[in-house]
């Protein structure tokens, strides 16, 4: 009974891992959710807005508080001006924004250049839309971009480059020479570029998020995504964003109206309070975030399992070859009875399944003694296979 669009896209692998987690009682170090809600202010703003009144149908555009401090929040954070009524559209988490992105910029047979390991919504909506994949792979250990090899993935029947960074799951963020070469190759071929920038904040050490849109030549030719989810750890409200020209916006607004057409209406005043009113909170979060990722790298690797320590994101990965294992796919479905927890296997994010067959992801958001617990109980436990 199935339609045809959906036939090629698979069940996503984030609740199939997390229902394994529920059924077996393990620990969930795969699903990329925080075991803390965010800033008690910006909760206290979503009831007060629930109390007062803001409970019917909001603009679909976003509700105009919301708008104007994610344009003071773009102007602030990268110089971007934004005009809140032309240039911004709320939406219904990022998911909802690459949808509508996809739905309202590609038609069947437009080709989608795209990074993988990808997230896995960005394969079933290029299927909805009738495009037409082509990856560009960042390959283990490093996952740096190879500018050869996207060079080589665009053709007269490109539509879109759709870029993520920071990189779910490789934790890559993107350096300002690597971004160049996209830029340079979006002017040169006349392509928009679609950039998902829902972990914007969360990056370490000495690296640095750069929006694409900033480059040179690129304002008009870029559409950026982001999301409160990630930034303020409220992951459930599924609120974010499009930014960027009229034109492109007026494309995700033209899909969004039939998908969801508005977005939770008295979220929408708390993420604005949470943007105006709870700057350092993301801040805060990227160092807490950063040692947590120590303490799950470190653990990993008592464990027998050498992660590469990811620059930004909530996820660090490993390579489990060593151990036997064929795929990371077996691994992830037998972890929970070997030994107690849940991981994420990097292959449903791959059309070349041996760049990312014996891959495996991990969640650092969640809190130090569950990272503790989570590792302890790898280490106790013989993963060999």
């Amino acid at each position: 009974m199935l339609a045809r669009r959906l036939a090629q896209v698979p069940p996503t692998i984030f609740s199939e891992m997390s229902a394994l987690a529920v059924r077996t009682g393990a620990i969930n170090l795969g699903q990329g959710f925080p075991d803390a809600d965010g800033p008690p202010s910006v909760i206290a703003s979503a009831v007060a807005a629930l109390e007062h009144g803001a409970n019917q149908y909001a603009p679909g555009l976003g509700v105009p508080a919301l708008r104007q401090a994610i344009a003071r929040h773009q102007q602030r954070h990268y110089g971007i001006e934004l005009d809140p009524d032309r240039e911004v559209v709320v939406t219904t988490g990022c998911t909802e924004g690459i949808a509508a992105a996809l739905l309202g910029l590609v038609d069947p047979g437009d080709e989608v250049v795209v990074l993988e390991p990808y997230y896995d919504s960005y394969l079933a909506m290029i299927e909805m839309c009738g495009g037409v994949r082509r990856p560009v792979t960042l390959r283990a250990p490093d996952f740096r971009l190879d500018v050869d090899a996207l060079r080589a993935a665009v053709s007269p029947k490109t539509r879109l480059i759709l870029l993520n960074t920071p990189h779910n799951p490789t934790g890559t963020v993107l350096t300002r020479d690597e971004l160049q070469a996209v830029a340079d190759l979006a002017v040169e071929r006349d392509l928009v570029v679609v950039t998902d920038e829902v972990y914007e904040h969360l990056v370490f050490d000495d690296h640095v998020h750069v929006p694409l849109a900033t480059l040179p030549g690129m304002w008009e030719r870029t559409l950026t995504l982001s999301s409160a989810g990630k930034s303020y750890s409220f992951t459930g409200w599924k609120v974010g964003w499009a930014t960027g020209p009229h034109a492109l916006v007026s494309a995700v607004l033209a899909a969004k109206q039939w998908l969801t057409f508005t977005s939770g209406s008295p979220l929408q005043p708390a993420v604005a309070h949470a943007l105006d009113h709870e700057p350092d909170f993301p801040r805060e979060l990227a160092r807490s975030l950063q040692s947590r990722r120590d303490l799950l790298v470190a653990g990993l690797a008592t464990a027998g399992l050498t992660a590469w320590a990811s620059e930004g994101t909530y996820f660090a990965s490993t390579d489990i070859s060593h151990l036997g294992w064929d795929d990371g796919m077996s691994f992830c479905l037998a972890l929970p009875e070997v030994a107690g927890v849940v991981a994420i296997p990097h292959q449903p994010f791959y059309d070349d399944e041996d760049a990312g067959r014996h891959l495996v992801r991990w969640a650092f958001c969640k809190e130090p003694e569950v990272i503790a617990a989570g590792v302890e109980r790898l280490a106790a436990a013989d993963l060999s296979r």
